[in-house]
């Protein structure tokens, strides 16, 4: 948990301020009287409605400051880090999705690369604490080997978004190296919950059955993710924060860089038919979709789709070993708190 007591941590960045997991880790470390200086270029990839609902959601805090930007302008953000002087750094801008990477490449290398060099340049001008970055699960590329765990090679992306995650730590692990910067990225398995991002296969589902269209199930359905719920996303997030690696002297008598990664997933792979039946399930109760919802007529079992891998899975023990935390939200409490919040929020 975050330390309450003492305020170990000053002015704290949250970039992607306005995005899913952004906004839920800004309202926790403001709920627990934390300074957040949130970042956001609040783009159209998706409903920007939501994003403006999540800025609202943290508006009524007052340590909360919210500067439109992007991490692709370093003047801008060189300007910001002058400022602020801050503490903590976590990135969480980037530019998601792994279908829309392979539609719209130069996106991911504006947000995921240079963005990130820009964010690393920073830290290096003015030092950091600790810098907590988001990778992803997807860096396992088609990693036959479950469960996924940190000490696998993963050299074979299927995607330009994986590739860039990748990149990200490389880059990280050097400015570790070079400047002795602490930094600690974080592949998320599949995160998911309330205020989520439409573009996500649990949102989109729930979208089309409303409508009554039919949904594409791939892989025919044989697929498995390790769904995390963002509330169990966030606890992670911050007690990595608290905790940032140090240099440490190595057998051969050479520092070894400040640097470290961990997998924050449910530990839990779950079948998407199975996550798809218990989501129909929650909508009819949560008033949704109507109790005679005949779910089966809509659902239409198709092959993989390019970018996809079968099954992803954490293995989460590094995790527990120096951070005392794993997920553990049940998949259907999780479903059950998104179908209550989308019924509020749409209908």
């Amino acid at each position: 948990m975050v330390n309450t007591k003492d305020d170990k941590m000053g002015n704290i960045l949250v970039t992607g301020a306005a995005g899913f997991i952004g906004a839920f880790l800004s309202k926790k470390l403001l709920e627990c009287g934390k300074t957040i200086i949130g970042i956001d270029n609040c783009n159209d990839y998706y409903d920007v409605s939501l994003k403006e609902a999540r800025l609202q959601m943290l508006s009524k805090y007052d340590k909360f400051t919210f500067i439109k930007m992007d991490i692709a302008d370093k003047q801008a953000l060189d300007d910001l880090f002058a400022k602020y002087k801050f503490d903590i750094v976590v990135n969480l801008a980037a530019q998601a999705g792994v279908r829309y990477s392979i539609e719209n490449p130069q996106a991911y290398i504006n947000s995921n690369m240079i963005g990130f060099f820009n964010i690393l340049e920073a830290c290096r001008a003015n030092p950091v604490k600790h810098l907590v970055y988001a990778s992803s699960s997807s860096v396992y590329g088609a990693n036959k080997k479950v469960p996924f765990s940190t000490d696998d090679m993963v050299d074979n992306p299927v995607s330009l978004y994986a590739a860039t995650k990748k990149s990200n730590e490389l880059m990280a692990h050097c400015y570790s190296k070079l400047y002795s910067i602490p930094t600690t990225g974080l592949r998320f398995f599949t995160v998911y919950g309330p205020m989520g991002r439409p573009d996500m296969a649990y949102f989109g589902f729930t979208n089309k059955l409303r409508k009554g269209e039919t949904i594409k199930i791939f892989n025919y359905g044989n697929c498995e993710r390790d769904f995390t719920y963002v509330d169990d996303i966030v606890e992670g997030i911050i007690r990595v924060m608290d905790k940032p690696p140090f240099v440490k002297t190595g057998e051969d008598g050479l520092p070894v860089p400040p640097y470290a990664i961990y997998n924050i997933g449910g530990g839990r792979p779950e079948n998407l038919l199975e996550f798809v039946d218990i989501l129909q399930q929650e909508l009819i109760r949560a008033g949704v979709l109507p109790e005679d919802y005949d779910f089966d007529a809509h659902k239409e079992l198709v092959p993989m789709q390019p970018g996809d891998v079968p099954v992803t899975y954490a293995d989460t023990k590094a995790l527990e070993r120096d951070m005392g935390y794993r997920p553990t939200t049940t998949l259907r409490e999780g479903l059950k708190q998104f179908a209550q919040w989308y019924k509020e929020f749409y209908l």
